[in-house]
């Protein structure tokens, strides 16, 4: 796998992490299916600007077939996880959302035939051996009642995000870049459109800012992972969305003055040490 491809999928799982913590903060204002539209009209709103800019052309009718059932998918893991953020403690809820690369070792096998070899296998497990240490030493402390909607919603979200991924791989070899990501913003601002009406609340005209911010990280993150997936197979791909939690904790410590535990340093070093035992060939 080329640096190049790697170091792409961690600085897109970077912004999106960040536009997670935002997502979070809105989240606490307004309900769920009101965050998710919003965020994905600004993404598209932010992404016709780009369209005009590079005039990608139209897209073919397999692109748009494909990519339609993949805004489905993006819809079902965007709602889930917000739920799942809703209901549990933080920590529980990454601890959850990251077996997502156990599945998608398991998905780009099955789908794309690729093959995943020792390393791969021996880079998910410390990952995730990484993130239960992070968890359980904040979890002990937290004390927090579980919700077992929220349990469901979060291994909902990781199965399909793992899904997504595999499923953008397979495109990203096939589509322009900037079709997929018309399709990420537009496809799931249509499909969640009428629960977000539904459920609809007065918006404060301050946070117009942030959601708009919102989708300028969610284009520049998933054009990150695009244009990484479309060199790198998804197996070796996977293990880097555990630097998300490195993210976590540093915008925790900087922007909620969380200081990190030594189960958080430690669980961090096993995670980057997995993402680069898996991005070296």
């Amino acid at each position: 796998m080329q640096f190049g491809s790697a170091f792409r999928a961690a600085a897109g799982i970077a912004v999106l992490s960040i536009m997670d913590a935002i997502i979070k903060g809105m989240a606490a204002h307004y309900p769920v299916f009101q965050v998710a539209f919003l965020r994905f009209a600004c993404g598209s709103i932010i992404v016709s600007g780009v369209v005009l800019a590079m005039r990608p052309g139209w897209p073919g009718r397999e692109t748009i077939i494909a990519n339609a059932f993949r805004s489905v998918v993006a819809v079902t893991t965007a709602v889930s996880f917000f739920y799942a953020l809703g209901q549990l403690p933080l920590a529980e809820t990454l601890v959850l959302s990251f077996l997502s690369p156990m599945f998608i070792a398991l998905f780009g096998l099955l789908l794309l035939k690729e093959r995943v070899d020792g390393k791969v296998l021996a880079a998910i497990v410390v990952g995730f051996v990484g993130t239960l240490i992070v968890v359980l030493g904040q979890t002990e402390t937290a004390g927090a009642t579980r919700s077992w909607g929220g349990v469901v919603a979060a291994l909902l979200s990781a199965v399909t995000y793992a899904f997504s991924l595999v499923l953008l791989r397979q495109r990203a070899q096939r589509d322009k870049f900037m079709h997929i990501v018309i399709f990420q913003n537009f496809g799931p601002a249509i499909l969640v459109a009428p629960f977000g009406f539904y459920v609809w609340q007065p918006l404060d005209l301050s946070h117009l800012a942030w959601f708009m911010t919102m989708g300028v990280l969610g284009v520049v993150g998933h054009v990150l992972l695009v244009t990484a997936y479309a060199k790198a197979e998804a197996a070796r791909l996977a293990p880097l969305e555990y630097t998300a939690l490195i993210w976590a904790a540093g915008i925790g410590y900087g922007v909620f003055s969380e200081i990190p535990t030594w189960a958080t340093l430690g669980g961090g070093a096993l995670i980057v040490g997995a993402a680069l035992l898996t991005s070296r060939r």
